[in-house]
Parts: structure tokens; sequence; C-alpha cells
């Protein structure tokens, strides 16, 4: 597809947002005007992972101090704590006071009354479990990007273009479709969204039984932005390289060790992932073609595809892509109590059916709808699946992932939040319900562990495939 004209792209950051997102609150006023970066303080923007951590351990010490308040989904405790306590003053003021009291409640009693609104996903999970629920609280858009994320996107709507689905050209650090014209170049937008130049995640994840038992895998995850790295020049970054990911399983036992090394190239099919794995029963590094698509990911007990990490990536070459249009869908949002470094695993997030959706948000959010239907002599166990694109961020939020005789299979949902110390948009934590043997797999948390770190930088080669073999020695 051709790039638009010079008249469409001056609408960024006048009549659009300055990544394509309509500013402007809706008619009824239930999604409000984009406040972007005006939603933080000028301390939570220039926090640093040390100081995130003073703040994650003085929440904690606040809590032993205060037994008696619930302090994970309590909202009258939390604004009591924002009286006497900076920690929380801040999560109150991000999101507003007046924004924590619930709009409404939508249960399985209900939620046909707001079906044109919901998922499919989500409309399964209260036909499945009486318990479910979600609470919608008003709507608040902090999403925001660096100023050169923004003039690269300016300068990528006139020039950048897409053949078929993989074949793009003219890009350079910022989205590259602002004004999406097809499916395939909305997928584009989230593929290549800025998330930092660099980042060290220490990612906690939850395997959930149907019976509610839990067994937590952890895996360290260093991934190096090449696209959209603000750290390099325009003439340093590697122009076929989307990303560098390397990945270490720590626990449990029996999986940890094993390493996984991809290179996110430019391209479709296999020419667009370069990858090797590690497995300490091998005690040798190899190539791994099998990285991708519809192959299981290590660690998830076969409930996550590969393709499925970061709520999509990889090639699209197997799918053709139709772009449904934009509407307004409750969707997982500012999703802080989430991630509430006082939340236990077993205890407070996961439990049988579903996360606890009393620690959840869901607000009101305009986001563009795709459907990817399989491809004739192409495979992939998903027939058809639908996204749920965030206007503000290009996030995935959700994704119905359908079999290929039709049924509904699985359902993907990201919980956004907002990160001013990047800044950037992300999903934390990760749910991909299996609708039909009511296990599920939660990702990207980090409650009980440590917080991403967004400031590290990596050594020219540490993403090579003879560093993963010293690496891998060294354990």
């Amino acid at each position: 597809m051709a790039a638009v004209s010079a008249d469409e792209a001056a609408k960024l950051g006048n009549e659009l947002s300055p990544v394509g997102a309509d500013p402007k609150a809706n008619a009824d006023g239930t999604i409000p005007a984009l406040i972007g970066e005006k939603a933080f303080t000028e301390r939570q923007k220039n926090y640093t992972p040390d100081s995130l951590e003073e703040v994650r351990q003085q929440i904690i010490a606040y809590a032993k101090k205060n037994p008696d308040m619930n302090l994970i989904t309590n909202l009258d405790d939390i604004q009591q704590a924002a009286k006497e306590d900076e920690q929380f003053r801040d999560l109150v003021a991000q999101i507003g006071a007046d924004n924590l009291k619930p709009r409404m409640t939508i249960t399985a009693d209900n939620y046909k009354e707001h079906a044109d609104k919901l998922t499919e996903g989500h409309k399964k999970l209260f036909e499945l479990n009486s318990d479910y629920k979600m609470i919608v609280y008003p709507t608040v858009r902090p999403a925001y990007y660096p100023d050169e994320i923004y003039a690269a996107t300016k300068e990528n709507a006139t020039k950048v273009t897409l053949e078929g689905t993989d074949d793009i050209s003219g890009h350079e650090l910022g989205f590259p479709f602002p004004i999406p014209k097809t499916g395939a170049e909305v997928i584009w937008n989230h593929k290549l969204k800025f998330r930092g130049s660099a980042v060290k995640r220490f990612n906690d994840q939850a395997i959930v039984d149907a019976d509610g038992g839990t067994e937590i895998t952890k895996v360290v995850e260093d991934v190096g932005f090449e696209y959209a790295n603000l750290n390099k020049a325009s003439g340093e970054r590697n122009n076929e390289i989307i990303a560098y990911f390397l990945q270490e399983t720590v626990a449990p036992p029996r999986v940890a060790g094993q390493f996984t090394l991809v290179h996110e190239i430019f391209g479709k099919g296999t020419s667009g992932r370069n990858a090797w794995i590690f497995n300490p029963g091998l005690g040798r590094v190899n190539r791994a073609p099998d990285v991708g698509y519809d192959n299981p990911s290590i660690g998830s007990d076969g409930l996550q595809f590969n393709d499925q990490i970061n709520m999509f990536n990889g090639a699209l070459d197997r799918y053709t892509w139709k772009l449904v249009g934009k509407k307004e869908m409750y969707i997982p949002y500012n999703s802080y109590m989430m991630n509430n470094p006082l939340a236990k695993y077993d205890d407070d997030i996961t439990q049988k059916g579903h996360i606890n959706q009393g620690m959840a948000r869901y607000e009101l959010h305009r986001v563009w709808v795709v459907e990817a239907t399989l491809r004739d002599g192409t495979r992939h166990q998903f027939g058809k699946r639908r996204f749920y694109v965030d206007e503000d961020s290009w996030g995935i939020v959700a994704v119905d992932n359908y079999d290929t005789r039709g049924e509904l299979w699985r359902f993907q949902e990201g919980h956004v939040l907002t990160a001013p110390f990047v800044p950037t948009s992300t999903t934390a934590p990760e749910v991909i319900y299996d609708l039909k043997s009511g296990r599920y797999f939660v990702t990207a948390m980090s409650n009980e562990g440590k917080i991403p770190d967004f400031r590290i930088e990596y050594k020219d080669g540490y993403f090579g495939p003879n560093a993963l073999k010293r690496k891998a020695r060294l354990k």
C-alpha cells in the first residue's frame, strides 16, 4: 500500500494525536480527551530502576505497618494510604482520585446488555464462569511517547509503503502507519512501537490448571531494540533488524538452563527471523527454525504459541489481514493494581477459571479491530484471529483466537499500563485463556520479582550466537 498524502499527514499533532489517535472525547463523554504525559508527575517521569525499587519497598513497608488495610483491592484503603504516603499519592494522582470509583460492574447476569462493547473472548468467560466480572472505571488516556518518535512518525506517514504483508520500506524510528489503510498496517504499528531502547525483564509466569492449581515459571529476557532505538543515531541502527531477544529459563528446575536467542529481521517466513537455542541436556547451541508461528513457547506448557509473545510477533505471511474498523470496547487499562508489589501470585492473582478480576481495571477505549484469516496452503493452529488494538498506544490489548473449525479456542488479554520513565505503554500482565480446557497462562508478572530495567545498555556482540555459547557454558 502507498503512503498517505501530505495533507493527511498534516493531521498528525492537530486533528489526530502525533501517533494517529483521535485525541477528542467521544460524543457522550464516556471516553475523555487524550491527556498523555500530563497524567504524570516529574518524579514519575524520572524514575530509575533503583528509585522504582525504592518505591516498591516503601509500599511493602507501609503495608506491614498497617496490616488491617487491604492495599491490593480495597480502593477506600488505598485512598486513605494516599493521604499518608507519597508512593500511594503518586498512584492515585496519575489515575485521578475521582477515577478510582467504579462506573459499574459487568457480571454473568448482565453482560449481554453490554455485548456490543465486549470481545468474544470476554463473552465466553462470562458464559463459562458464573463468578467472572469486569469492574469498569472512568476512562483515563495517559499514553505518550518521546518527541523523537512523534517527529519520525510524521515523516513515516508520507514515506512508508507495504507490499503484501511483510515487505515494508521507507520506515525510520517511528510508527510506520499512523493513518492505516489496511489491517496489516495496524499490526505493523504494534510490531514497531517504541518500547525503550533496551530492557532486561524478569518475567514471572503462571501455568494455571482447570482446578486452579498453579505452577510458576521464571525467565529472564534481555531485549535490544534496534529499530526504535533512541540511543543510536540513524546511521548507527541496523536497518535490517527490528530487535534482539535473549531468554534464559531459570525455574522450575526441569526447564531451567534453557536459552533462546532471536534476531527479529524485516522479512517474511523463515527470512524474518534467525533463532538459536541452547538445551542443557545436549550441551550445545543449535539453530532453531521452529521458534515462531504456532510452535509452543518454552515454559508455557503449550498454552502460548511463539507468535503470541508480546500479544503478537513475527511474520504476517500466513494470514490475510482485514481492517474491520474502529470500535469502542471495554479493555483492561491503567492496570497498576495488577502490578501491585503486595500481591502474591497464588493467593491474589491466580484462581480457578480466571485471574482475580477484583484486581483488574477495565475502561472504555477506542480500538482498531483487525481480522486475520489463515491463507489457503499455509498452516497454523489458529484458523482466524481477531485483534483489538488500542488507538492511543498501538498496542494489541486483546485477541480472539479460533481453531481451524471456526470455534473460539483461546483468548488473549493484555493489561495496559503506561511507563512514564521510558516513556511507553506496555501490557503487564498478559493472560491466555484456553476456553476449551479451562486452563490459562499468565505472563509478564513482576509482583513477587524484580521490576524491568529500561536503563540497561548491552555491549556490541552481546546478542551474537557465540556470546550465547559463552553465556550458557558459564551457567
